[in-house]
């Protein structure tokens, strides 16, 4: 792995465990085993620049296991409960959920850079792109899939922060029964 790769990846999993705030430069360099000039060669901007390019590559690989799902099942309702399983598995497994949100990375942040604000809408855009696009396939009128879109992206990041903060899967396996049946009868 070069450089450049292992600062992101030990720096994504430190953001995700401890938000943007909660971790400082140094201990990005103390966990990466690198000077404060090699961060600075390849994140010239810093510790912001660090994390758009972290939440720029979770959005390729959350937006691709998403659509990856979706072009599994025929229906939204179908695909929509296998995901939250998954999350559920996921979670059942390592005890958290690494790599689904960016929440947990960016909540402490009162005031949000336009560039992270703009990484962050990105990703819930296109996942709603996903989810819209579905919906229509099973029929759905555009502005209502649109809608059912941004009530399934609130939905389930909402019960990915309660989980996480509950340190139990129960608001994912709550909405899992509830989410599919209610907005995507199909």
């Amino acid at each position: 792995m070069d450089t450049r790769s292992q600062i992101m990846k030990i720096a994504t999993r430190l953001f995700q465990y401890k938000g943007y705030n909660g971790v400082g430069v140094n201990e990005i360099l103390r966990e990466c085993k690198l000077t404060k000039g090699a961060l600075y060669y390849h994140f010239p901007n810093g510790k912001e620049e660090l994390l758009i390019v972290c939440l720029q590559e979770m959005n390729m690989t959350i937006t691709n296991s998403i659509k990856e799902i979706f072009k599994k099942y025929q229906t939204t309702h179908e695909a929509t409960e296998a995901m939250i399983l998954k999350l559920i598995a996921d979670f059942n497994q390592s005890g958290t959920i690494t790599g689904y949100t960016f929440s947990s990375i960016v909540s402490g942040m009162d005031h949000l850079s336009e560039p992270v604000r703009n990484a962050c809408t990105s990703l819930y855009t296109e996942i709603q792109e996903i989810y819209s696009t579905k919906l229509v396939e099973d029929g759905a009128p555009l502005e209502m899939a649109e809608s059912m879109a941004l009530i399934m992206t609130a939905t389930i990041e909402g019960a990915i922060m309660l989980s996480l903060t509950k340190k139990s899967p129960e608001p994912l396996e709550k909405i899992a029964l509830v989410l599919p049946k209610v907005c995507l009868k199909s």
